[in-house]
């Protein structure tokens, strides 16, 4: 019996030192964690196109922090591939190119176009139609990433809708 009571004793001594790795790690947790991204995003929009074609994703990225934000790629899963590319005219011709990362300063805006950076977004995962709503990941060089919804447009469309 005599045992059993100092295994008692000793009891909340163990469940302190518990608590208290355990706030610990939380504490380093909480210093590590990443911030939200500093960025906001509208206007977010994709040119919907027939028969499993390629499509372009726009949106403006208004990056409303104090230091510059890198966009390092992009994810979404409605398509199996999804890549940050480029549309450059040289000598009267229009060629697309990947690019690894897209800076946007602080402060500053980026509007994305068919004719600059776009999304170009490959292999849909499921039919999509014009009027649907597709999330799209966006990834930051700091670990942080921010989904929005973009809707799918007809081909035609010069915009989002008014």
């Amino acid at each position: 019996m005599h045992t059993k009571l100092r295994n008692r004793a000793k009891l909340p001594a163990a469940l302190s030192t518990m608590l208290l790795i355990l706030s610990a790690g939380l504490a380093v947790a909480a210093e590590h964690a990443q911030p939200p991204a500093a960025v906001a995003i509208t206007d977010a929009w994709i040119r919907w196109l027939p028969a499993n074609l390629p499509a372009g994703g726009y949106a403006t990225l208004r990056n409303t922090g104090a230091a510059s934000l890198i966009l390092t790629g992009a994810s979404s899963s409605a398509y199996e591939d999804v890549s940050l590319h480029r549309t450059s005219s040289h000598e009267g011709m229009s060629q697309m190119q990947p690019v690894a990362q897209i800076t946007v300063a602080a402060g500053a805006s980026l509007k994305f176009a068919a004719d600059g950076y776009h999304i170009m977004l490959e292999h849909p995962t499921k039919a999509l139609q014009p009027g649907d709503h597709v999330p799209i990941t966006l990834h930051f060089s700091d670990g942080n990433s921010v989904t929005a919804q973009f809707e799918l447009r007809r081909p035609d469309a010069a915009g989002p809708a008014p």
